[in-house]
């Protein structure tokens, strides 16, 4: 992938992310921060029974380019941001049709825990799920849906923990606690 005329400007009309200065008093104390408001989101770990892989995807991310990362590509659960009148299971049922191309009922979907990321900044939820799957619940190829441009990939388990140790690729902590969890539901040390 080459990236091209890449350059920062102000929003002027957000639609996913809001700055604002929050001002308070802490203990007396007045004190203020930026954050950024964002929509909270879902995120689902997706096993691959036959492959014994878990499913993935790849995407650039414009931030991390910004923040002088060579490639801004990243490794991720499949996930979406919570911005539909839907249960959470719902939209993550979309996004693994969506990003991966599988369709997998909400009965095989479970919860395994929500989270808030960037706290510093941001302090959005996200609630993480996992689901199992084989080649009969594959109806696409995926890929995502308005340009995403989205890579399903098919990380072998055993490749998981080399990945998790891995300094030079961009994964997200959500990622390392899914397999974490994973590994720790099947007494497998990591």
């Amino acid at each position: 992938m080459k990236i091209t005329d890449f350059s920062l400007q102000p929003l002027t009309e957000p639609r996913f992310v809001f700055t604002s200065l929050a001002t308070y008093r802490q203990n007396g104390i007045q004190k203020s921060w930026e954050i950024v408001k964002a929509h909270d989101s879902a995120a689902v770990l997706l096993y691959h029974k036959t492959k014994n892989a878990f499913v993935l995807v790849k995407q650039f991310r414009p931030a991390t380019y910004a923040n002088a990362h060579t490639t801004g590509m990243s490794i991720e659960l499949c996930a979406g941001i919570v911005d539909k009148n839907l249960s959470l299971e719902k939209i993550i049922q979309e996004e693994i049709l969506e990003e991966c191309g599988y369709d997998v009922g909400l009965s095989h979907i479970s919860k395994i825990t929500s989270f808030y990321t960037s706290v510093g900044f941001a302090g959005s939820k996200q609630t993480l799920y996992y689901a199992e799957i084989d080649e009969s619940m594959m109806v696409s190829s995926g890929g995502g849906v308005d340009n995403e441009m989205i890579e399903v990939i098919y990380l072998d388990i055993n490749e998981a923990k080399k990945l998790m140790f891995d300094d030079d690729t961009i994964k997200t902590p959500g990622l390392l606690f899914a397999f974490a969890w994973w590994f720790d539901k099947r007494g497998i040390v990591i």
